[in-house]
């Protein structure tokens, strides 16, 4: 039973708190678009409130951000009422949620309808579709013209945004008529204006060209966009829309009577309608697609926060009202957080394994997508100076699918003054040798070949599911081995005895067995994996195959790069500045021993050219840079089986560049100047589908 005693002065006192918070939120969010925390950290702010107040009714005020819809509008545009109005929606986390959703408006029919029979009848029907991270914008049309364009504002109330939509192509200026369908005299739409996941990734290497500032997401970029009062400046943004519901309708004929319908209907009169919504007979089915887009969000072309589940008979849902801002019928299925805000504490400094020097944030624990977030990659000093990223600010940390968590940008607007800038070191903290920076590089380096500080990080490499894969040779493993004296490098580890093994923390003897079996079965890894596992910089997977197929050993390779750079020139895939590496790196003298070595136990694969394979991308040449939706070397291997091929630098001879998240600049500058098309993954999935 709700509990309606009155709350105490500590309760009345955090409640007080939460609504000031959530209205200077509100309003940064709304208004300034300037937030400082994410969507998931306000959500559980107002969750909160919400709770307290249905505990106690009487820490409800009209002030409650419970009891509103949004923030008003802000000055500098004309205020505009909406013709009814433009409600947001309660949220459902997780499957439990949405079932107990559909409870509640069974209980709410069986106890407030004259006939629920019927009504109840009609709750096996909906329609799921997905909730898109961007502006809602309110489109008014009379006599089938554009007229007024406005933003929700706070649902009740919005701002005249008519001359900066007209600049957005996917708007229509002129619904289409079409046979036997008359256009209605009057009608409002609503819809979601947008940037692409591609499109934001452009317009922010654009911003910075331009020594502006880049945005923080896609949302901010469309509604900073959208509110500008020069429309000549919104003309310039890759604004996108997307419609899907009618919010006010004078006609001749009635309006869609379900909301499937109404997708329809907006479709045929000219609005830009997704092809990702569905309509289903029972929940669970409802339920299970959502599912399916929690998992694969990244297919979306745009950023997503959830998918909204709503009762296809629009009759019914108007006959079942409100509770309180939310409408009952229909509900937001939320993704989980990929994005939250904390403090940067501190710099903690890693080397990897061919020196360069790797800046990572030492974070307040936030939670991000289920996970407890304490450390986060800073990619490099150059990127956090052009983010002008300082210690102790609060700072935007992303997490996309399995992808290390990494520092997006600072919130400015949360600034103190109190922040410290972040210096780059000039001597390696692991073994005092002078930090260097290659011509062309971003990256600080320990030019050091036995700096103490990348033994631990060549052997991890080394043993690597994508290199000589052995299998239970984990990180910490490689540390025991190294502090115990036994290896000094890679080749060190075909030389380990069992007896070396079992004076080691937890190591029996079927353990140590088990190991040493691994160890032995990599000899027999192809040469590509070895040239891999060797950490040669600038050569993955893909330039790995292709020295692999060209030279067939070791010896022939080493053989090639005393002849110097030339001798590679003519490799697909192997551009000037990998074979500059691979020359470098073959003449050394502590390489030349390291693969005596190698030899010496037994390592020294030999390669058969590989046969060639034709299919849908045949005639094709890829550069795949940032995260994709799988480990880089499988989408290069799906790609090649269908009879492209993938090499590691752009060329005029690249086909398309593959751009995930968080890719590289330098690819994508270079395929920009070369005028190579730019694709995402979707889009060289749907080439392959096509010419299925």
């Amino acid at each position: 039973m709700t509990d309606h005693k009155q709350p105490s002065a500590e309760i009345a006192a955090r409640a007080a708190q939460l609504r000031a918070e959530l209205n200077e939120h509100n309003y940064r969010y709304h208004v300034l678009n300037e937030p400082i925390i994410s969507d998931a950290e306000f959500d559980a702010l107002f969750e909160e409130l919400r709770r307290l107040e249905a505990l106690y009714p009487a820490l409800r005020t009209p002030d409650s951000p419970t009891q509103r819809v949004g923030a008003p509008p802000a000055e500098g545009f004309a205020k505009v009422t909406h013709p009814q109005p433009v409600l947001s929606l309660s949220n459902a986390f997780d499957a439990g949620d949405v079932r107990a959703w559909r409870e509640r408006l069974i209980r709410h029919i069986e106890q407030t309808f004259p006939n629920p029979t019927e009504a109840l009848g009609q709750l096996d029907d909906y329609v799921v579709e997905p909730k898109i991270d961007g502006l809602t914008v309110v489109l008014t049309y009379e006599d089938g013209i554009f007229v007024r364009g406005a933003t929700r504002g706070d649902g009740l109330v919005g701002e005249d945004i008519t001359a900066n939509l007209r600049t957005v192509r996917s708007v229509p200026l002129a619904l289409r008529q079409t046979d036997g369908v008359p256009l209605p005299a009057r009608v409002s739409v609503r819809g979601e204006a947008f940037i692409t996941t591609a499109d934001f990734q452009r317009l922010n290497e654009a911003q910075l060209s331009a020594g502006e500032r880049a945005f923080a997401n896609p949302r901010n970029a469309a509604a900073g966009s959208l509110r500008q009062l020069d429309p000549t400046i919104t003309a310039k943004r890759p604004l996108r829309l997307l419609c899907y519901a009618i919010v006010d309708y004078e006609g001749a004929s009635p309006p869609p009577a379900t909301q499937w319908e109404t997708l329809a209907y907006l479709r045929q009169l000219g609005f830009p309608v997704t092809d990702v919504a569905r309509r289903f007979g029972d929940l669970e089915s409802a339920i299970a697609y959502c599912a399916e887009y929690a998992e694969a969000r990244d297919k979306l072309p745009f950023e997503a926060d959830g998918m909204v589940i709503k009762l296809n008979n629009l009759a019914l849902a108007r006959q079942l009202g409100y509770v309180g801002k939310d409408p009952r019928g229909a509900l937001a299925f939320k993704f989980p957080a990929r994005e939250a805000t904390t403090i940067l504490k501190a710099v903690s400094i890693s080397i990897g394994r061919t020196g360069n020097i790797v800046p990572s944030a030492v974070l307040e624990p936030v939670n991000v997508g289920g996970v407890t977030i304490t450390s986060a990659t800073l990619h490099n000093y150059d990127d956090i100076a052009r983010k002008d990223i300082r210690i102790g600010d609060r700072v935007i940390v992303r997490r996309a699918g399995d992808v290390i968590p990494y520092v997006a940008g600072p919130v400015i607007a949360a600034r103190t003054g109190a922040e410290q800038p972040i210096t780059p070191p000039t001597h390696c903290p692991f073994c005092g040798t002078a930090l260097i920076r290659r011509p062309g590089e971003v990256a600080l380096y320990c030019p050091n070949d036995d700096c103490p500080g990348r033994l631990d990080r060549a052997i991890s490499h080394f043993v690597g599911s994508n290199a000589m894969d052995i299998v239970g040779l984990g990180e910490k493993i490689a540390a025991q081995l190294i502090d115990a004296g036994l290896v000094s490098d890679v080749a060190d580890l075909y030389a380990l005895r069992k007896e070396d093994l079992l004076g080691l923390e937890k190591f029996a003897e079927r353990k140590a067995q088990k190991l040493l079996d691994a160890i032995a079965a990599s000899k027999q890894q192809p040469l590509a994996r070895l040239l891999v596992g060797l950490g040669i910089r600038h050569v993955g997977e893909v330039a790995a195959r292709a020295l692999a197929e060209r030279f067939g050993s070791l010896d022939a390779l080493l053989t090639a790069a005393a002849e110097g750079p030339q001798a590679f020139q003519e490799i697909e895939g192997v551009g000037p500045v990998i074979a500059e590496s691979i020359c470098e790196w073959a003449n050394r003298e502590s390489t030349r021993r390291l693969i005596e070595k190698l030899k010496h136990a037994g390592v020294d694969p030999r390669q058969q050219p590989r046969a060639t394979t034709s299919g849908a991308l045949t005639g094709h040449t890829f550069v795949i840079t940032g995260t994709l939706s799988q480990p880089r070397e499988a989408i290069a291997a799906w790609i090649e089986a269908q009879g492209g091929k993938v090499t590691d630098s752009v060329s005029r001879q690249t086909s398309y560049l593959i751009v995930g998240d968080a890719p590289g600049a330098s690819k994508l500058t270079k395929a920009q100047q070369l005028g190579v098309p730019i694709i995402d993954e979707a889009a060289l999935r749907r080439m392959v589908a096509s010419d299925a």
